[in-house]
């Protein structure tokens, strides 16, 4: 299985394409599609797998640096984040500030690398909420609307990568890391994206309690 997965990143990457496009790819060394490799794999294995989700960051000029957290294998672990940096600085130093930025992803895990990307939904579902409990507070609605913007601004600086402060140094928002290892280098550098997947995110479980189970079990 993780042989496998270290092989299916390295399709994903050369193909550029969906899960669609993926399934359809060949898979390394025996000429199958990976569509008919999973398949012989669930066979193998039996336990039944698919192919759920796949992300790519690309750069013309600069850096896409990786972290691992909770690795099993090399290139195969728990948590994985990419963080991509458009700039013309040196490679290295870009490399290293890539890694800690990865780091701060896998243990943030943001929404959106900055405020103006952040879905609006999620924007007007949390000014609801802290509208509605500024409204308890029964000040007058000028007050209510400052209180808001100021939980909205905090809002930012918990989910937006830009606005966190940074794990290793609180004192810095991520934004203003970017900014010194730009002065420091002389380069300007952009922020293009970020992934960060985490395994079995995404995939909803029912939930029943064991008086549940028994009880349905005992219905058959």
């Amino acid at each position: 299985f993780q042989n496998f997965v270290s092989n299916l990143a390295q399709v994903a990457l050369e193909h550029k394409g969906g899960i669609e496009e993926l399934k359809s790819a060949k898979y390394p060394q025996n000429g199958k599609t990976v569509e008919e490799e999973l398949t012989d794999l669930i066979a193998t294995i039996g336990e039944n797998m698919v192919l759920r989700r796949n992300a790519m960051l690309e750069v013309s000029q600069g850096a896409v640096v990786s972290y691992l957290h909770n690795a099993v294998t090399e290139n195969t672990g728990r948590i994985g984040a990419l963080v991509a940096l458009e700039s013309a600085g040196n490679e290295a130093q870009l490399q290293e500030l890539g890694r800690k930025i990865a780091m701060h992803i896998a243990a943030t895990s943001p929404q959106s690398a900055t405020i103006e990307e952040l879905d609006d939904e999620i924007v007007n579902k949390e000014r609801e909420i802290l509208s509605e409990q500024a409204r308890q507070s029964a000040r007058p609605a000028e007050v209510i609307e400052k209180m808001v913007e100021g939980r909205i601004r905090k809002f930012y600086e918990q989910v937006v990568l830009n606005e966190q402060e940074f794990v290793m140094n609180p004192e810095l928002k991520i934004k203003d890391l970017i900014a010194q290892a730009a002065k420091d280098m002389g380069a300007d550098i952009k922020l293009k994206g970020f992934i960060r997947f985490a395994l079995g995110e995404g995939i909803e479980k029912e939930e029943k309690d064991f008086a549940s189970e028994v009880a349905e079990q005992l219905g058959k």
